[in-house]
């Protein structure tokens, strides 16, 4: 089958892999994610801001769809809790929760990640999704599930949520005014809490959060939780969704731009961390452009069945891999499940208590929160620690608004790559130094010592360096007035820019006025044709150019032996 025939429909590519086996694996995977993906999808639609029942009908059309586009077979696309906690930030300023406009806005926000993230599929911009670091993604996922974890109290207390303009300041009003909390709604979330507890460590193979929510529905509906003042699920409109164009509004369209785009990469990065895991463990080929666009139409169907953002879940993608899922088939039959639960059992669904869905929203998040992640980026490098803890304050700092939390992270990310880059990792060796004669050859380390520096360059020679190369080189100058040569150890100089070219052309004017040359060594090929090409070669002098550092010291001693340079030295 042609590669752009998969590229269009890519789903074709199941069909040499599907046979009675398959289906029946298939099939008993996309059963499991289903008894998983019922509740959570009501849970991450309250999450949102939206009634639960938008949860549904995202978890429909738009699974099947990033199922049959996208390039995972395990991928398990639906409502997620950081994308639903990214859509009621980027709403919540514009539109009261739950009302019709708040709904209107979170279509347009599924329709603008979409387009965004299809965008960048069909342009294979895909290696863009890079730009966002680990560690500033490390920050913001912590700080996220921390917020959203906060976000919940109210519910899980049985309180109206305060909304005092801070997760921070509402949780403490809500647990320093305990006499306001609702008994009952209490009790539903500790014990949801710890029968998810229970279930995980006991019994984590069975159905744990279907489990919970039908066995406390029914406690809901036996004693009549909501006549107790507690607040439920209540009906759930009976049927499909209805398919239309997305509502048009230019101004809010504009102003939910940015969000939208925070949502399109860190959704996509989410779904990316679970594709790659699945890659990986079933060794498969992932193309993460084909991702995007599995993605971006996944979003764009959340739109026209009027609901909201949706993305590949880490949680339902590792079930589905546990459960041998091997092709797109299982999240079809998720979705079929989902089908005939808005067709025949909303029903039952009536007297679910919103604390249960908060206490599933809080259980599955201790899954993101994982700090210690942010003690090892300390370890590995103490400038991606500043990113990860300066995204994770902002983004606490910026609540409810924390897509500015990953604003803040990838300046500081780019700002700290751009410093790293001014001033890289190099090498001093001395004339007078003891490191001279262990890297010059024993028998010329002596008639080295004195007359020779050398520069050990471990970075591209280009425009934000040049300075810091240059100041180096013009200070051993200044400290040592017998200096006679500096060699530039070139290595792991990879590339060599204009800037860097018109720098070492007047460096190696101003030495010479002063009788020092400056010399080369082991310059890769690539960056031997820019010095050639710019005449730089006849600047410096072909003889000052060597094919190793042996063979530049070797000629260095005869040239420190004789008044006046060897002719012909070099290897160049």
């Amino acid at each position: 089958m042609r590669a752009s025939t998969l590229r269009v429909l890519p789903f074709l590519a199941w069909l040499p892999r599907l046979t009675r086996e398959s289906l029946r694996v298939d099939a008993l995977a996309g059963l499991t994610v289903a008894l998983v993906a019922i509740p959570q999808s009501l849970a991450y639609a309250q999450l949102a801001g939206l009634p639960p029942f938008y949860g549904l009908y995202a978890a429909l059309v738009p699974t099947v769809i990033g199922a049959l586009f996208g390039n995972s077979a395990q991928l398990s696309t639906g409502p997620v809790a950081l994308t639903s906690l990214l859509t009621a930030a980027s709403i919540a300023p514009l539109a009261a929760a739950g009302s019709e406009q708040y709904v209107a806005y979170a279509i347009a926000v599924a329709l603008l990640s979409g387009l965004f993230q299809l965008s960048f599929g069909v342009m294979r911009l895909g290696v863009l999704m890079n730009l966002l670091s680990h560690p500033v993604l490390i920050g913001f996922v912590n700080a996220a599930a921390i917020l959203i974890t906060l976000s919940q109290v109210p519910t899980l207390f049985g309180v109206p949520p305060p909304k005092l303009g801070h997760a921070l300041i509402d949780t403490w009003h809500v647990l320093s005014n305990p006499r306001g909390t609702h008994g009952h709604s209490m009790a539903f979330s500790v014990v949801a809490i710890v029968a998810r507890m229970g279930f995980r460590g006991y019994a984590p193979r069975l159905p744990g959060v279907l489990i919970t929510v039908a066995a406390l529905t029914a406690l809901s509906y036996a004693i009549d939780y909501a006549g107790y003042g507690g607040r439920i699920v209540g009906d759930i409109p009976r049927g499909l969704p209805a398919f239309a164009l997305p509502p048009f509004s230019l101004d809010a369209w504009i102003e939910l731009l940015p969000a939208s785009f925070v949502i399109a990469v860190i959704s996509f990065m989410e779904a990316m961390s679970s594709a790659k895991i699945a890659a990986i463990k079933t060794a498969t080929k992932w193309d993460e452009n084909q991702e995007l666009i599995g993605q971006g139409l996944a979003k764009l169907a959340a739109a026209f069945s009027q609901t909201m953002p949706v993305s590949g879940s880490f949680s339902r993608s590792a079930l589905n891999l546990a459960a041998g899922a091997r092709t797109g088939v299982s999240s079809i039959v998720a979705a079929l499940c989902v089908l005939l639960t808005l067709l025949f059992f909303t029903p039952l669904l009536k007297y679910l208590p919103l604390p249960v869905l908060a206490a599933i929203i809080v259980m599955a998040l201790t899954n993101l929160i994982n700090l210690r992640s942010l003690r090892h980026a300390w370890r590995a490098s103490r400038d991606d620690a500043i990113a990860a803890l300066l995204t994770f304050a902002a983004t606490i700092a910026f609540a409810p608004q924390i897509q500015n939390g990953i604003f803040v992270g990838i300046l500081v990310s780019l700002g700290l790559f751009i410093y790293r880059r001014m001033r890289p990792n190099m090498a001093v060796v001395e004339p007078a130094s003891a490191q001279l004669a262990r890297e010059a050859p024993e028998d010329m380390s002596e008639a080295l010592r004195g007359t020779v520096g050398v520069i050990h360059f471990d970075a591209s020679l280009v425009f934000v360096n040049v300075s810091y190369f240059e100041n180096a080189v013009l200070q051993l100058e200044r400290r040592y007035p017998g200096l006679r040569f500096v060699l530039v150890s070139g290595s792991g100089i990879n590339d060599l820019d204009a800037s860097g070219v018109e720098m070492l052309a007047s460096l190696c004017d101003g030495l010479r006025k002063n009788g020092i040359e400056l010399l080369f060594s082991a310059i890769k090929p690539r960056v031997r044709s820019v010095v050639d090409r710019t005449g730089l070669t006849e600047r410096i002098g072909a003889e000052n150019f060597f094919l190793s550092d042996y063979a530049a010291f070797v000629a260095l001693a005869g040239r420190t032996e004789k008044s006046s340079p060897v002719q012909g030295a070099s290897d160049a």
